[in-house]
């Protein structure tokens, strides 16, 4: 006879499964949503890179372009557009509409643009045009010289945006009550992470299928088509669930009341940037908070562009690079549900907040050191990497690889919890504020900042290499503001939290005692 469960036994059950079975109804089919989402985001991700870097007369300086003076101004375009249709189209019919939007150009990329490139690409104008122009700008002119692939990295990075943050994000948290996202939210980011551990492998098995091609045959251009024959494939896939969440989810009370969604919600705060500076400037606490933010932004897209420039050295053909890409991306996906699971909300319980929020940029900090440190010094090192049987170039892009992939594992399961967990000593006003604050400042610097940075030095120092050393000294700077900034802000939260506690204290002790009987 079967024994029953002890309460030891449920509240292990609980901790590691919280969702009851009814609940699956609505917990998978989000789940696959996002993990399709997320499939083709990992893709778009490693193709637009690949694209871009290993492009005729263009490398890793031309992202620092891309990323101010297309992504930017794009992603403004989008949200005008998105604001105009979101009030003439229900969510449903944008829904689909966007994603619609999304495959329809990356099939025509793969059938259309990509085959026809030399008849689209403007080289000759851009030979021309570099001659006048100053080296440290070969990275503007490769943007037109390519400018169907810069247009395709910039739809890739919009899919990030608009698909996960918009579509997602803004489609579960219509959707999804407070009690299930304390349960389910974990679950989604999960299997966020899980895509990359099929998208990787499949990134990697497309990429090095020249091998099985005849002499002659534009291996890249086959990649491309199986590649984005999966974007597309997959967008189908999200489009049907969403259609099946909104006919079998969204018409169950169980899950979704319409008269609950329909009650008043205290909404955010709009805030122009003028007025968040002026926010900022009263507020310490949201200071350092947004420093954070805008230190993990700026720190890791300085490392990124010199990794990616590495990469191309080593890895120069397209279908290495992708390859290497997928590898990255799989590597990345099974190490962060790793920490996600074993390690954030350990480290964050036993050690404390101030410590789960240093974790990242010291990461940051010591793998940088070792990156740019074979950088800037291969030529001594030569003789002690080749007793490692290896060169100097391939170790900076291990230790770039190892860099970038515990920064993301240690920013999705140390450093996004404890940012989050920051607003809660807040009162209403401060974390409505606050929140509006980092949003616009945090987004918009820790995007563009590093960017900006590195443009500004190819320019006028002429190329990634040469500026290697700054953006180390850069780099270091801002990860020590981002160290002071966790700390001063880790004594701010303890003591905020405390006087929490503190003041709850006296409810508590007058709610648990008893009226004494009258006779």
């Amino acid at each position: 006879m079967a024994q029953p469960a002890t309460p030891e036994f449920g509240k292990w059950r609980s901790f590691f499964w919280p969702v009851h079975g009814f609940e699956l109804k609505k917990l998978l089919p989000m789940f696959f949503l996002f993990f399709f989402i997320s499939f083709n985001y990992t893709i778009l991700r490693d193709t637009k890179d690949a694209l871009i870097v290993t492009a005729p007369g263009s490398g890793a300086e031309a992202i620092t372009f891309l990323k101010v003076w297309g992504v930017v101004p794009a992603a403004a375009i989008f949200m005008l557009v998105y604001a105009k249709l979101s009030n003439i189209m229900s969510k449903q019919a944008l829904f689909h509409t966007l994603i619609t939007s999304f495959i329809t150009f990356f099939a025509l990329f793969a059938l259309v643009l990509y085959p026809n490139r030399e008849f689209f690409h403007p080289t000759e104008f851009a030979d021309k045009l570099q001659t006048i122009l100053p080296a440290g700008l070969a990275g503007l002119v490769a943007l037109l010289r390519n400018w169907t692939y810069s247009l395709f990295y910039i739809m890739a990075e919009l899919w990030g945006s608009v698909a996960i943050s918009l579509l997602f994000w803004g489609f579960a948290n219509d959707i999804t009550r407070v009690s299930e996202s304390k349960r389910f939210y974990a679950m989604f980011g999960l299997g966020a992470n899980l895509a990359m551990l099929f998208s990787g492998p499949a990134i990697i098995y497309f990429s090095n299928i020249r091998s099985k091609l005849p002499a002659g045959v534009d291996a890249w251009g086959v990649s491309l088509n199986y590649m984005l024959g999966l974007v597309v494939l997959s967008g189908f896939a999200i489009m049907a669930i969403y259609h099946w969440i909104n006919k079998n989810v969204l018409t169950d009370q169980r899950f979704y009341d319409v008269a609950e969604v329909k009650k008043a919600k205290k909404e955010k705060p709009k805030m122009s940037l003028g007025e968040s500076f002026s926010y900022l400037a009263k507020s310490k606490y949201i200071l350092c908070l947004a420093v954070l933010v805008i230190g993990y932004g700026i720190a890791i897209n300085l490392v990124e562009i010199t990794w990616k420039s590495q990469l191309k050295l080593q890895y120069p053909n397209a279908n290495e690079y992708s390859a290497f890409m997928g590898l990255f991306s799989t590597l990345t996906g099974a190490i962060t549900i790793l920490m996600m699971l074993f390690v954030g909300g350990n480290v964050i319980r036993k050690f404390g907040w101030t410590t789960g929020a240093l974790v990242t940029p010291i990461v940051l900090l010591l793998t940088g050191a070792g990156f740019f440190s074979f950088i800037m010094f291969r030529d001594v090192l030569t003789g002690f990497v080749a007793m490692l049987g290896t060169t100097p170039l391939m170790l900076a892009v291990i230790f770039g690889t190892a860099q970038n992939i515990m920064s993301k594992s240690a920013k999705y399961s140390l450093f996004d919890p404890t940012k989050e967990m920051a607003y809660i000593p807040l009162d209403q006003e401060s974390k409505v504020k606050g929140k509006a604050v980092v949003d616009v400042l945090g987004a918009r610097l820790g995007k563009s900042g590093g960017a900006l940075v590195q443009q500004g030095l190819i320019v006028f120092v002429g190329s990634i290499a040469l500026i290697t050393p700054y953006v180390a000294a850069i780099l270091f700077i801002t990860i020590i503001a981002w160290i002071l900034a966790s700390k001063s802000l880790g004594r701010q939260f303890t003591k905020l939290n405390a006087e929490k506690e503190m003041q709850k204290a006296p409810i508590l002790e007058k709610s648990t005692t008893q009226p004494e009987a009258t006779t």
